[in-house]
This record gives structure tokens, C-alpha cells and sequence, in this order.
């Protein structure tokens, strides 16, 4: 092996070699459980990000996981065509060259994306390749490929048929920028400083008397259509039977009283422009008031703005405040914070807006998705969003599925315009539910006539269909359906199963909590209407990763982490273990580039003990049976059973950074720090036969180790696991395993151990015996005892076996603390002259020093270093005491000064102990 380890050669070559093998293929068995995940497609617009790499890295551990444990483990990879995403970015390339999607027209823009997709469109699903994602790539998919368009026309038909579908001429979330429909879930909210402006509304025919309404919003005001106040609102009295005149248009406008009005807010009235704000549009449909549009798609004041006709609606908005001041309508004018929705895409604030768009009703699907949940059919981790989905589909709208844009799969509806008319209606327009309308066709392809009059005067729809609506059909569209059917016919005839069939439903899903709405709720949806199954038993939510100081990473603030630029510079291992090394189930990951410093310190502790142990281990030829042998034998075999155990235990429940705690912990503080430092003199002894019993237990339990890591560190097991194999036969045999031998580590199978190395004396022994060596170690520090001077000890304990089992072996543990001899003392003792006193359990430990250390020169030092200790206990306690530390410092400094506060306590304590012995 080589002195260091070369992360970029060893991970090229090997996701080379498992991929050109096939190694990440899943097929179907009917000797093997299946066990399948979809991958949350990516945009074809993104590249990795700290958030891809985590839930990545999630779902390749459980992939590597259960295919190492037997199961056919299909992993599907895919790419979202992200339509606003994508569109905006094909635009703006266009721009550059003086162009807009008009000037190509629809099919040359179209072309154009593909073009674009081709040249671009994989850059993430390369990135992935470096992460280790270990996806079958054969199956990768595309939202816009045949296969996944075919399922997305299926599904709209269908729904259509059920009268799920309808259009509807409505109040939606647009966006100028983009220029088109946004659903409620692509609404990002943002808090921004603003004014709340107090307009006066003249009574009409009471001179001097005025409505003072509060809006944030005064440009909107050219599309009021009523004056509303709540009922019991006694202050309107006055008004009943009255008019108000709206300013400026001079338009008469009614006065409502409907109990949606919040009599706190502002003066108690509001105004009402249903086309302009959602909650007004449903107060006018209760009161049947026309909405009056006063803006055009792209945020202009339109025709209906009078005088402000061609303003940008913003200094529209600052006109309008001005010519009112004027006019002596304004009351006043204050600061407010209000909440804006922007374009999830863009960051454009949004215009509730009027328009004709489609619809999906979403409470005849959202019964039996929340059914499944409350059922524990479907179960989320951590278990709290079970709550928040539940909130959120009892309480579902329907879904905005049309988007004004070209990219994305276009609306399977054709108009006759023979026969067609558009019935300007406020509610839906749909011939099932009772509109007749003609020259409506839904069809799977472009009609030659119209089945109503024969016209051949067909067009299709121009919307698309939000992306979401290819998004909810992946985890079955992607195994083929509609062309593959699940059959239920098929069951218990596994040698006719096909894809849908055997890995469907999928086992887990693994997503950022973002998407709870925009994807799993609608996926469970769809499973259900429409294989009639869920898609998925478990959904593993991850949190958000932030910089270290709780924000969210963005290039604005300059707090992004590449990832690439991190498997650059430490290896993709690192970077994956150090990740889900801080991955608490349902906790945000706070990440700063240090961090993967401890990932790449393990990756180089596992590298250099291995080569440690290759160097020092001959070849072996032929093995005897295993004899139970030392102490440090029984115990580690029987650590290493359960670390196995705890591991299992762990993954099952998603406790990720449990588990990678419980494989550091182990490799590093158990097999490196003591197994192996205590079987050097094996490994050194001329002995017969000594030193391949060493090696082949040691080959033994770093072959398993390599084998639990794997899932975790894919490149870097694999690479020591290769050098490995030719001796892995015997260590085997040597043990009493039947060993079958792999192209690949992550073909082998999961480690365990039976029940015969279990060893809980040997396990109690040894934690005795290293605790008397820690406490040696520590009191040989903390007296500045030189490391190259043995020393004796005298050990007392009511403990007899353990004594003998630690002079018995004291060739072997004696090095770890540069102990020379012990002496058993079988009935308690004084303490002997110049002595230092430690106790662990129930064995009293004397270390003998005369002529070694200065006692007093020692006690002085400690004294010292107590004081100075004391000292800044009491700066960490008065920082406790103090309220506005506790409330304004950040969370994590208060932690860190808790911590601090605790762990002086205990170093006072233990240096008070060392100076009492002396």
C-alpha cells in the first residue's frame, strides 16, 4: 500500500470498474426480497450542492446496506426538466443573443431546450457519479422522456374522466417575471419592510365623511369593487344603506358586511379586489360582485388603471399614494413588515391574479392518502411530520396545474374552434359539471375532427402542466407504467413479475422536508388513485444544510460549500462520513469546511492501519481451527458481535450519525487503539504459529469493519478489501465461516456473528483492564511522570481473577502504560510511601514513584494549575448567571459555555483527588 492515500486515482478507478461491470444493476429474483428507492429527481438546471450530497449519501448507505444483506436492491436515478428553471435559463441565453422565445417561435424554442438539455442537462448526474451514488444507471430516466410523457397524459385523462379535472376562470398565484401560474407550494414567503397606507373612501352624498380603509397595497385599489366590514362592527353602523365612492375612478362601490373581516386589522374596513387578492375573490363570490383586472400579465397597469395605464404596478403604486396626498385622502402612512409572496423560481413578487387556468381536486385524493398515514402504512422520521402532513391535506385546495410557459408536457386538450366557446363565467367551465360546452376534446393525441360538428379545425391548449404533475407519477413511471400495468394476477408467479410487480411499492424515501408538499404528499396521492397502493412504507426526512451559524446557504450571503471542491481536497469519503456524522434525524446540518477535516483524519486513520497490518502480516498458506485463545481475542470478537448488533439497530431506524459514531468509535478507539497496539508482540513473535493466529484475526475483524463501512465509505473499503482477499479464505476457515469470495466488497454479504462469540466475561474483564490502564495513563500525565520511565504498581482488588488475568498478561499491557511489574495484593493495603492513589470499580491502584517525580515541585504545579481553573469556572458561571447573555448570545455559544462550565467542574475535581494523593 501506498504511504498515502490517493483519493482521486482509487475513486476514479473503482466507480469505474463498478459501474462498467454492472455491479449497480438490480434485476428481478424471486429468491431475493426487493428493496427499492426513487431518487428525488434533480433539475437538470442544478448542480451538486451540499443538499444533493446529503441526501445522496443517505440513500447510498441504504442501498449499499440491504444489497450487502441479500436483498435485489434497485436504486432509480433521473433528472426533473424543472420547467419555469429551465425556461428562464434557455431565455436568458437567448437574451444574450439579442433573442426572445417569440422570435424562435414555439418548435424552434423547443428544439432549443433540448439542445441545451443535451449539452447540460447531465451535469448533476455526473456529480453524482463522484459522490458514489451507486443508482442503477441503466434505468435512469427523464421527466420529459417517452416512457414518463405517456404516464403524464395517462394520468390527466384519467382524472379528467373521474371529473377530477376541471378549468376555471379563478384567482391563482402569478408571476410577472415568469409569466405564468404558480400553485400555493411555490409561494416562497419573505418578510419585507413596507407601509401601510390609511386611503379615505368618500361617503357618497355625506360631505366631509370618509371610510379610511388600511392597505399595503394602493396600486390594487383601482380594482375595488366594495367596502367590507365585519357585522358586529359597531362603528359602521352609520353606513348601512350608503355608498362609498372609490378615489380617483369615481366608481361607486357597495358597502358588504361579511365576518371573514378582521375588525382589528387597520381601521376594521378593508377593501375588496377579488382580482387582486385571494381572500376577496371568495368574498365576492359570496356576494356576486364582477372583479374588475387592472393589470396585465406582466405586473402593467392595464386599460381598467384609468390614467396609471402603463405603469409598472409598483410605481403605479407611488403615483397613486402621491395624486391622493393631493387630494387629501391619505391619513397616514406607517411602517409595516409584511409577509410577500415571491416566485419560488425568480424571487418576483407575486400578483394574485384572475385567469383561466386547470385545476385538480385534490379532497377526493387526499382521503385515503391521509388514511394510509394515520394507518402507519406510510410512516415518517422523525415521526413529527406526520402532523404537518396531516395539517396540510385536511385542510388541501385544489392544485394550479396549467403554467403559461413552453417547456413541459403540454395540456392533452384540443379546442374545435367551430363549436368552442369560452363562457366567461366565474366558477368552473367544465362539460361534467354542468357547462355544456362544445369543441372541448381530451384526448390522448391530436383528434382529425371534432367529434361534435366534424370541424377539422383543431388546436391544442398552449399551457403545460406543472412540473409537480410528472413529479407525483415517479415512483410508478419510472417502472414502466402505463405500458406495464401492476398485476395482481401476478402474484405468488415470481418468474412473470415485472418491474412494477416486484419493486413496487418502493421501501424508503429519502427527501428534504421543502418538498413534503410539493412531492411525497402528492406522490402518495397519485400511488394510491392510481396503481391503488402506496408508493413508499417509509419517508426519512432530512434537515436543511446551513453554514455554521444557522443560515442558509446561498451565493448571495458567499457561505456556499462545494462539494466537489470538498472530494477535490479530501476524497468523496470524507466528505460522506463527515456529513452523516452530523446528521441528527430532523436536524438541520450546521456546516462549515472544517468539518470535513474529521472525515478525512478517519479516512487516513483507516488507510495507515491497514497498511500497518499489511506490512506486517505474512502470506498464509494453510490454517488450523481456532482455539479460543487470549483475553483480547474473546473480547474483540465479541465487541465486534455487538457492534454489528448496535449498527443494525441503528440503519433500521435511520440513526445515521449513530451509526457512524458506533464505526469510529469502534475502528478507532477499539480495534486501533487497543486491539492492535496489543497484538504487536504477536504479530513480532517467532513463536509457532503465534503470529498467523494474530494475522488472521486481526484480517478477520478489519474484513468486517471494512464490510460495515462500506455503505459509509464505499471507495476506500473497497480498495483495502481488494488487498485483502487472498488471506480472507483462511481468516475465514480459521474461525469456523464458510466464506464466499466476490468480484466486489459491495457484493459481499452484510456481517454477523453467531451467538458463540458471544463473551460478556471477557468483555467486562477487559473494560476493567483498560480502565486501570486509562487511569494509569492519566495519572502518569498529570504528575508529568517521563514517558520513557517504567513503573511499578501495587493493585489491590476484591476482583482476584482480574488481577491474575493482568499479571498473566502483563508482557502484553504493559507497553500501553510503560508499566514494568505489578504486585497483587490479595487483602487490602496501606498506602505505600511515595506513592499516587487511583481507584476504578473496585480495584485500588498504587503507581510507586519514589526517585521518579519531585512530589512537591508536583503538588505546587497542580495548585497553580487549580487556580487558575477556578478562575475561569467562576468567568463561565457569572456568564450563566447573566439574562442577557442567556437571551441574546446564540444558541450554540450558550451550549459551548454550559459544556465549559461542566467540564472544569469535573478537572477541578479530578486535579483536587491527584493532590490529595500526593
Amino acid at each position: 500500500m501506498e504511504s498515502r492515500y490517493n483519493s482521486k486515482e482509487i475513486e476514479q478507478r473503482w466507480y469505474k470498474f463498478w459501474e462498467s461491470n454492472g455491479l449497480f444493476r438490480a434485476s428481478v429474483d424471486s429468491k431475493k426480497k426487493p428493496y427499492s428507492i426513487v431518487i428525488p429527481p434533480p433539475n437538470i438546471t442544478g448542480i451538486l450542492h451540499m443538499g444533493h450530497a446529503l441526501n445522496n449519501t443517505i440513500q447510498d448507505i441504504l442501498i449499499r446496506y440491504k444489497r450487502m444483506q441479500g436483498y435485489a436492491s434497485l436504486w432509480i436515478p433521473g433528472t426533473d426538466h424543472a420547467g419555469i428553471a429551465t425556461q428562464n435559463v434557455v431565455e436568458k441565453q437567448l437574451a444574450k443573443e439579442d433573442l426572445s422565445r417569440d422570435d424562435l417561435g414555439r418548435e424552434s424554442f423547443i428544439e432549443r431546450v433540448w439542445k441545451w438539455r443535451e449539452e447540460y442537462g447531465s451535469t448533476i448526474v455526473r456529480q453524482l457519479r463522484r459522490l458514489g451514488a451507486s443508482c442503477d444507471w441503466s434505468r435512469e430516466r427523464f421527466t420529459m422522456d417517452e416512457g414518463l410523457s405517456s404516464a403524464v397524459i395517462e394520468a390527466f385523462i384519467k382524472l379528467y374522466e373521474k371529473d377530477f379535472i376541471y378549468r376555471g376562470n379563478y384567482i391563482i398565484n402569478w408571476c410577472p417575471r415568469c409569466k405564468t401560474a404558480l400553485s400555493d407550494e411555490e409561494v416562497e414567503y419573505q418578510e419585507q419592510e413596507g407601509f401601510l397606507y390609511y386611503l379615505k373612501y368618500p361617503v357618497l352624498g355625506e360631505e366631509g365623511k370618509f371610510v379610511t380603509v388600511a392597505t399595503t397595497r394602493p396600486e390594487t385599489m383601482l380594482g375595488d369593487v366594495a367596502i367590507a366590514v365585519h357585522p358586529s362592527d359597531e362603528r359602521f353602523e352609520f353606513l348601512k344603506d350608503k355608498k362609498v365612492v372609490l378615489p380617483i375612478l369615481n366608481r361607486q362601490l357597495k358597502l358588504i358586511w361579511d365576518d371573514i373581516v378582521d375588525p382589528e386589522f387597520g381601521t376594521g374596513a378593508v377593501k375588496i379586489t377579488p382580482a387582486h387578492d385571494g381572500n376577496d375573490f371568495e368574498i365576492a363570490m359570496r356576494h356576486g360582485l364582477k372583479p374588475v383586472v387592472v393589470m396585465d400579465e406582466g405586473g402593467v397597469m392595464n386599460e381598467n388603471a384609468a390614467e396609471y395605464r402603463g405603469m409598472d404596478r409598483f410605481i403605479a403604486r407611488e403615483k397613486i399614494v402621491e395624486d391622493l396626498e393631493k387630494q387629501d385622502l391619505v391619513e397616514k402612512i406607517e411602517p409595516y413588515v409584511n409577509s410577500i409572496g415571491c416566485c419560488y423560481r425568480c424571487g418576483t413578487v407575486i400578483e394574485p391574479y384572475i385567469s383561466w387556468q386547470w385545476f385538480v381536486k385534490m379532497q377526493p385524493l387526499a382521503k385515503e392518502a391521509i388514511k394510509v398515514v394515520k394507518d402507519r402504512e406510510v410512516k415518517f422520521f422523525p415521526p413529527r411530520w406526520e402532523k404537518v402532513y396531516l395539517h396540510w391535506m385536511e385542510n388541501i385546495r385544489d392544485w394550479c396545474i396549467s403554467r403559461q410557459i413552453w417547456w413541459g408536457h403540454r395540456i392533452p386538450v384540443y379546442y374545435c374552434r367551430d363549436c368552442y366557446r369560452q363562457t366567461e363565467v366565474l366558477g368552473s367551465l367544465d362539460s361534467k359539471s354542468g357547462e355544456n360546452i362544445k369543441g372541448i376534446i381530451v384526448s390522448r393525441d391530436k383528434p382529425d375532427s371534432c367529434p361534435e360538428c366534424g370541424g377539422r379545425d383543431i388546436y391544442q391548449d398552449e399551457d403545460v402542466l406543472d412540473t409537480w404533475f410528472s413529479s407525483w407519477l415517479w415512483p410508478f413511471s419510472t417502472m414502466g407504467w402505463p405500458n406495464t400495468v401492476k398485476s395482481k394476477q401476478q402474484a405468488g408467479k415470481s418468474q412473470s413479475l415485472g418491474d412494477l410487480d416486484y419493486f413496487y411499492p418502493t421501501s424508503t424515501l429519502v427527501t428534504a422536508q421543502e418538498i413534503l408538499f410539493f412531492w411525497v404528499a402528492r406522490m402518495i396521492m397519485a400511488g394510491l388513485e392510481f396503481i391503488d397502493q402506496i408508493p413508499f412504507s417509509d419517508v426519512y426526512i432530512h434537515g436543511t444544510v446551513r453554514d455554521e451559524k444557522g443560515r442558509k446557504m446561498s451565493k448571495s450571503l458567499g457561505n456556499v460549500i462545494d462539494p466537489l471542491e470538498i472530494i477535490d481536497e479530501y476524497g468523496a469519503d470524507a466528505l460522506r462520513f463527515s456529513l452523516i456524522s452530523i446528521t441528527a434525524m430532523g436536524q438541520d446540518v450546521f456546516l462549515s469546511k472544517d468539518r470535513f477535516i474529521f472525515g478525512r483524519n478517519f479516512t487516513n486513520k483507516i488507510w495507515n492501519a491497514a497498511r500497518f497490518l499489511t506490512m506486517n502480516i505474512n502470506e498464509i498458506k494453510s490454517v488450523s481451527p481456532y482455539k479460543e485463545g487470549s483475553i483480547f481475542d474473546s473480547w474483540i470478537l465479541a465487541k465486534l458481535r455487538n457492534l454489528i448488533q448496535e449498527l443494525n439497530v441503528s440503519l433500521d431506524k435511520y440513526n445515521f450519525n449513530e451509526a457512524a459514531f458506533l464505526l469510529y468509535e469502534f475502528f478507532w478507539h477499539v480495534f486501533c487503539d487497543w486491539y492492535i497496539e496489543l497484538k504487536k508482540k504477536d504479530l513480532y513473535s517467532e513463536e509457532n504459529g503465534v503470529q498467523d493466529s494474530a494475522s488472521l484475526i486481526l484480517i478477520f475483524v478489519l474484513d468486517n469493519l471494512l464490510r460495515l463501512l462500506h455503505p459509509f465509505m464505499p471507495f476506500i473499503t473497497e480498495e483495502i478489501w481488494q488487498m485483502l482477499r487472498p488471506n480472507l479464505k483462511y481468516a475465514y476457515e480459521f474461525l469456523g465461516f464458510n466464506y464466499n469470495d466476490t468480484e466486489s466488497l459491495m457484493l459481499n454479504s452484510w456481517p454477523d456473528m453467531p451467538d458463540r462469540f458471544k463473551n460478556e466475561e471477557a468483555e467486562s474483564r477487559m473494560s476493567s483492564i483498560i480502565a486501570i490502564i486509562q487511569t494509569v495513563r492519566n495519572m502518569r500525565a498529570e504528575l508529568n511522570v517521563p514517558s520513557q520511565e517504567k513503573i511499578e504498581l501495587v493493585l489491590f482488588s476484591s476482583d482476584l481473577e482480574l488481577l491474575e488475568t493482568f499479571k498473566k498478561n502483563i508482557s502484553y499491557l504493559g507497553p500501553l502504560a510503560q508499566i514494568s511489574d505489578i504486585k497483587i495484593e490479595r487483602e487490602e493495603i496501606e498506602r505505600p510511601p511515595y506513592s499516587a492513589f487511583g481507584i476504578i470499580g473496585e480495584t485500588n491502584i498504587y503507581i510507586l514513584l519514589e526517585g521518579i517525580i519531585d512530589f512537591e515541585r508536583e503538588r505546587e504545579r497542580l495548585s497553580k494549575k487549580r487556580e487558575k481553573m477556578i478562575k475561569n469556572l467562576e468567568i463561565a458561571k457569572n456568564k450563566l448567571k447573566n439574562k442577557d447573555f442567556i437571551n441574546k448570545a446564540n444558541e450554540s455559544v450558550v451550549q459551548k459555555v454550559k459544556e465549559r462550565d461542566q467540564m472544569l467542574g469535573l478537572k477541578i475535581a479530578e486535579i483536587s483527588d491527584i493532590i490529595d494523593n500526593i
